[in-house]
């Protein structure tokens, strides 16, 4: 049986050079189905599959959240724990021009930019993720030390 081949990303690219031991799961991609149908698709538990958001504070600078797929984001919290006023989500266009990804497909691994990453700390406590490789309908699976160690990640609590 022939190897099943995968469109090499940026973030595949980045977790290969950082020698991270993973593995690619594609699924029908839905658009505005999110976490949900990809978790359905691969029958994981969504609270495993790990969706960024891209934000920007009340300064326009750019970060990234990292989330559970069954959990949303506390704007509110969010700003409190990176020190400003508010945080809100990029449009698309913004998205793009931070990271180099098309909405549905964005992996926090080989942004266009350096971003500062925030991970909801509970994550970190997983046994393994599933996280967009760059593509809309593939995501990585890893372990959330790998994610860490090469992102630099900040834990947060904002988790609703």
């Amino acid at each position: 049986m022939a190897k099943e081949r995968f469109p090499t990303t940026q973030a595949i690219r980045k977790l290969k050079e950082h020698g991270v031991d993973f593995s690619l799961h594609p699924y029908k991609y839905e658009e505005k189905g999110g976490t949900t149908v990809a978790a359905a698709e691969l029958n994981v538990d969504e609270h495993l599959v790990t969706k960024t958001l891209v934000m920007e504070d009340d300064k326009g600078h750019p970060l990234l959240i990292l989330m559970h797929g069954d959990k949303r984001v506390s704007t509110k919290a969010l700003a409190k724990a990176r020190g400003v006023k508010t945080v809100r989500p990029c449009d698309p266009q913004v998205t793009h021009r931070h990271t180099g990804y098309s909405l549905g497909g964005i992996s926090p691994f080989g942004t266009r930019r350096p971003l500062k990453v925030y991970v909801e700390a509970s994550i970190m406590n997983l046994p393994k993720i599933y996280i967009n490789a760059g593509k809309r309908g593939l995501l990585a699976e890893l372990s959330p030390r790998d994610l860490a160690r090469i992102l630099n990640t900040i834990p947060v609590n904002v988790a609703i």
